[in-house]
């Protein structure tokens, strides 16, 4: 199994990913199966309010970010936020657990966990961030 970029492979998960840039949106919603699509029309309002081009990667992002936290931690809610940092869109996903995701190795019989491949295919970086209070937040550097 591959995990995050920055994981160390001892137990240790960090992000060179610095909390700055100009927030371009936010939103939170309760964890739920309807989450996903939510969030990926909440960002599509985000993309054209702002004239942020396509929104197609974005989407898929978001989708598979937040789907994650629903169908893999027991966070009552996620939390979305979208930020502008030196000409890059960051997706920002926080949910209240501190499992860490991570990408499977592929397999051709496996009829799910192919999201986190894909994505990393997708954006430029991605990486998790511990949060001090517990839990943490999965992010994903998008060109504009």
């Amino acid at each position: 199994m591959i995990s995050p970029p920055d994981f160390d492979g001892k137990g240790n998960w960090w992000s060179f990913m610095i909390d700055t840039g100009t927030e371009v949106g936010a939103i939170s919603l309760k964890s739920s199966a309807r989450a996903p699509g939510k969030a990926r029309k909440w960002l599509g309002g985000v993309f054209r309010e702002q004239k942020l081009g396509s929104d197609y990667v974005g989407r898929a992002v978001v989708t598979e970010l937040v789907t994650n936290v629903y169908k893999h931690t027991d966070s009552e809610l996620v939390s979305v936020r979208l930020l502008l940092e030196d000409g890059h869109l960051v997706v920002e996903v926080e949910d209240g657990s501190d499992g860490v995701p991570v990408v499977r190795d592929e397999d051709d019989t496996a009829e799910s966990g192919r999201g986190l491949l894909m994505m990393s295919l997708l954006v430029q970086d991605w990486g998790v961030r511990a949060l001090g209070n517990g839990g943490k937040v999965t992010w994903a550097r998008l060109g504009v």
